[in-house]
């Protein structure tokens, strides 16, 4: 315990309080929380909890200043030293003039009770006691009704933007290197002075300085501390690495004992919850996120493994309204690939809302549309609400209910001539559809159009719940040919591309991609790669196209695969190497399996008794070898007209199956 008229004359110690005094910024609210108790009108006792590095220690040395400047005699109590027994905190029990101030208290936290139930009641009214620590009080203070205006929980957060930049200049961090250092320890105090201590010293980093190893693992043994097993420390990762933790997601990336594991995150004064689960403090996350990056990266990547795949089970499967929620959760996976900020789920949760359009809304679509993009695309927006209403999405301010944003995502599998020229756009799309591979039996193609009043535009939280939409829309869509999706901001790194020819920055691009050519799965496999691999993938190692082909270039190419079957050379060729069909047999070679696939497809004609006669033609044809078609009518005994027509009518047996395992995957046809 130390007082605050301890004799401070040192040159020594004067120097250590000028260089507190000059590094301590922000905090506005808490002091006046506290002047406010100093000085007699507010409560008796303060809270303050955060997790480590917050800077809850300055703000208690900032307190005891406070207090000595008005007089108060000032109490110290470090739960690191010793039990803040009533003898140690004898002076707040004999003067109504003394300030308590109890640091570190999660160390003696089963001290607590006694605390509330014992010692606090006999301060005398007007004496101050502040507790600091990394857990939030017990509810049991809140649930008292005698401590409703005796008690002031401050929980303590990161600092405001402008308090770190403050923080940074009393550090003499140049301003090149600012920058990296905000984007690796945000407002978090103790990050901001022990990276600004070594990036000022590492002076030539610039705006690459990145936290060393050593950095790091200082910032977790201060932040984190021992964990309990190795199992307490994967099923931390998970929650870092994830967006948010749920049980069911930490079961399906540590199957043992997640329920437990669970119950311990969520009490860790580090770790927060919301409606959709856990987070770990951002500081935190990236420690640990870098840690094991550099320490396993295997055990990195099959962390990241798991949890991508429960991750996207739950993008197709979950309800309609959680969609946004579920891609949110799956794209925050792939931060730092070449994906822009906003994608990582960094707004306020529920600011925002989503809506189906009922047709009282229609009213409201013309005027935001009018205001957002003129009298023109109002027009477009009308015309669509009309013929399909249910492609319509209204974004509402939660807090006010003032709607902001439209969607539509309109599925056009044809066109007719009023729709082709009732809106620019969607006869753009079209045109590019026709030029390129034309839509196929049964595919369609899908245009996102949306209409953003201009204050919400570019990188706000409404367009990301439209982006996660439309990325839903993009993954859960059955034959989904090609989407056109109307954007401000750029998303190449998607692997869209943009097919618009903008007259101005202010103007939309539409951005295209062939899920064909391209399917989720694949799409989503790239994505992975670029994160667990980093960087150095780069844009060109994106996943090769699929071909596609019309029915008949499909049909030519079966006929042409069934004479080389014995060739694998001649099969490594084929354009069917590179279809949908082979590309869902994983494990093979491509010319291996297409062999496998049509000697599959010859021998499923045999399980019908109607094509008995066909399995007998092909198998002789194909895949007994005999060398001319004479030869193979004589070995089944048949009349060589009667060959022939059991040959082509076979053949086009399994080009028909095949061409439908193509189009619909690979169950087999009706």
């Amino acid at each position: 315990m130390s007082s605050g008229s301890d004799n401070q004359s040192g040159s020594l110690g004067r120097r250590l309080q000028a260089a507190r005094e000059t590094a301590f910024v922000g905090r506005e609210e808490e002091l006046a929380v506290f002047n406010a108790a100093l000085y007699g009108g507010g409560c008796s006792v303060l809270y303050v909890h955060g997790p480590g590095g917050i800077g809850k220690s300055a703000l208690l040395r900032r307190f005891a200043h406070e207090a000595a400047v008005a007089g108060r005699p000032v109490s110290m109590v470090d739960g690191r030293m010793l039990e803040p027994a009533a003898a140690e905190a004898e002076p707040v029990l004999r003067d109504a003039d003394a300030v308590l101030l109890v640091d570190d208290f999660e160390r003696v936290q089963g001290l607590e009770g006694w605390l509330r139930e014992r010692f606090l009641p006999r301060v005398p009214e007007g004496a101050l006691v502040v507790i600091a620590g990394r857990n939030p009080p017990d509810m049991r203070w809140q649930a008292d009704p005698g401590w409703a205006g005796a008690l002031a929980v401050l929980p303590l957060h990161d600092l405001r933007a402008a308090d770190a930049q403050a923080l940074m200049d009393a550090s003499g961090v140049p301003a090149e290197l600012r920058e990296p250092l905000l984007a690796f320890a945000g407002g978090h105090p103790l990050a901001l002075l022990l990276g600004a201590a070594v990036a000022v010293k590492d002076g030539g980093a610039g705006r690459r300085w990145t936290p060393s190893q050593d950095v790091v693992a200082t910032l977790l043994d201060q932040l984190v501390g021992e964990l309990p097993s190795a199992a307490h420390r994967h099923a931390l990762e998970i929650c870092a690495h994830a967006y948010r933790t749920t049980e069911d997601l930490l079961r399906a990336a540590l199957p043992e004992d997640a329920g437990t594991l669970f119950r311990w995150l969520r009490r860790l004064p580090f770790v927060e919850s919301s409606s959709r689960g856990l987070f770990p403090h951002d500081v935190v996350r990236e420690l640990l996120e870098a840690d094991l990056r550099w320490r396993d990266p295997e055990g990195y990547a099959v962390m990241h493994g798991r949890i991508h795949a429960q991750l996207a089970d739950r993008v197709r499967t979950a309800g309609d309204v959680d969609v946004p929620g579920a891609v949110a959760a799956l794209l925050y996976l792939h931060r730092g690939n070449e994906a822009p900020a906003e994608v990582h789920g960094r707004h306020d949760e529920g600011e925002f809302r989503e809506e189906a359009v009922r047709e009282e809304d229609v009213g409201t679509l013309l005027r935001v549309a009018t205001a957002a993009e003129g009298a023109g695309s109002a027009g477009c927006a009308a015309f669509w609400a009309e013929r399909q209403p249910e492609a319509f999405r209204l974004y509402r301010r939660t807090e006010t209910g003032e709607p902001v944003a439209f969607s539509a995502w309109l599925r056009l599998a044809e066109l007719d001539e009023e729709e082709l020229t009732a809106d620019p756009v969607v006869a753009m799309a079209w045109a590019h559809a026709r030029a390129t591979t034309p839509l196929r039996v049964s595919e369609h193609l899908a245009v996102s159009r949306l209409w953003v009043l201009p204050p919400y535009r570019g990188n706000s939280p409404v367009m990301d719940l439209i982006q996660w939409r439309v990325i839903g829309n993009c993954l859960r869509a059955e034959r989904l040919a090609w989407s056109y999706i109307e954007a401000r901001h750029r998303v190449e790194h998607y692997g869209m591309r943009d097919i618009s020819e903008r007259p101005g920055d202010d103007a939309y691009a539409l951005f295209v991609h062939d899920w064909r050519a391209v399917p989720a799965r694949a799409w989503l496999e790239r994505m992975n790669r670029l994160r667990v691999a980093g960087p150095a993938v780069g844009p060109g190692a994106a996943t090769a196209k699929l071909a596609v082909l019309s029915q008949a270039e499909f049909a030519e190419a079966v006929r042409k695969a069934l004479r080389q079957l014995s060739r694998l050379d001649a099969l490594a060729a084929s354009p069917l190497t590179r279809t949908r069909l082979i590309a869902e047999r994983a494990g093979q070679s491509p010319a291996t399996a297409l062999g496998d696939l049509l000697r599959q497809a010859i021998d499923d004609l045999g399980e019908d008794p109607r094509s008995v006669k066909f399995h007998r033609v092909l198998s002789v044809t194909f895949l007994r070898g005999a060398p001319t078609q004479e030869l193979a009518a004589e070995r089944l005994g048949l009349p060589f007209t009667t060959y022939r027509r059991h040959l082509t009518a076979g053949i086009e047996r399994v080009c028909a199956d095949l061409w439908h395992r193509e189009l619909y995957g690979s169950a087999p046809p009706p």
